[in-house]
């Protein structure tokens, strides 16, 4: 009987239309579909088969959803594990990638579109500004799942990088208070909540004003902080000019005019 490798697919940020044509291939070939049910809008699962059986893993431990996939696998069905945003960011792969190798259950990774890049396009913001900023850090405030000390929130501002810090906006005091000690309380920042979905609300500020303007919009869950002076640079709709477009800068395509 003929096996088919399991598929974990990144759905992207929540807008069906930005899932990858690869995933969403996935998806229509897909004989069982596991999804994170807690942050992946069920808008994704347009793109199934009627006959598709479609389970929610928000409810169910590790074992339990490995047993299913296994069992659809050694069946000969097509399985979608389907995760939120991009699986190589903060998506539990590991684990699961882990427990699949024990079984000798062979797998591949579509990769998505991860919130801060959907951020990014929905406000019209590059990270990366020529002189401002060439660093973009992703990162989480420590919870109850832990970070590594020397990744703290605290250490890594330290850099003033552009930084999009996940999963943290229900701990949005403590972030504020870290912020606050390194880029300022006058730093621009931004919270953006449940990016590309139909719920999609964007809020400018500053550091000094993140922690009153979550409260004041009841912000508890799927929004990302962003912080930086590229927020800055887009908000004032100038930014210093790159060289590679410059007409006097000479590369391997193109002589600079003099």
């Amino acid at each position: 009987m003929k096996t088919y490798p399991i598929a974990f697919v990144g759905a992207g940020p929540g807008d069906p239309e930005l899932i990858t044509v690869k995933g969403q291939k996935a998806l229509q070939q897909a004989d069982l579909v596991v999804y994170a049910g807690s942050l992946v809008p069920e808008a994704l699962l347009q793109w199934t088969r009627p006959a598709c059986e479609i389970r929610n893993s928000a409810g169910m431990h590790l074992d339990e959803f490995l047993a299913d996939m296994a069992e659809a696998y050694r069946a000969g069905k097509r399985v979608v594990r389907l995760h939120t945003g991009d699986p190589s960011l903060y998506g539990a792969i590991a684990e699961q990638i882990a427990a699949l190798r024990h079984r000798n259950i062979p797998f591949y990774v579509i990769p998505g579109v991860t919130a801060a890049f959907a951020a990014a396009a929905a406000m019209g913001l590059e990270y990366t500004l020529p002189e401002v900023s060439q660093t973009l850090i992703l990162t989480r405030m420590a919870g109850r799942t832990p970070v590594p000390e020397a990744e703290a929130l605290a250490s890594l501002a330290r850099h003033r990088a552009s930084m999009a810090v996940y999963l943290s906006v229900g701990m949005i005091e403590s972030v504020a208070a870290v912020l606050e000690q390194t880029y300022g309380p006058d730093a621009p920042a931004a919270v953006v909540y449940r990016v590309s979905q139909p719920e999609e609300r964007i809020f400018n500020t500053t550091v000094g004003g993140l922690a009153a303007l979550v409260k004041q919009e009841d912000i508890r869950k799927t929004a990302l902080i962003i912080v930086g002076d590229a927020l800055a640079q887009t908000s004032a709709g100038i930014s210093p000019k790159s060289r590679l477009y410059d007409k006097g800068f000479t590369h391997e395509y193109r002589r600079g005019e003099d």
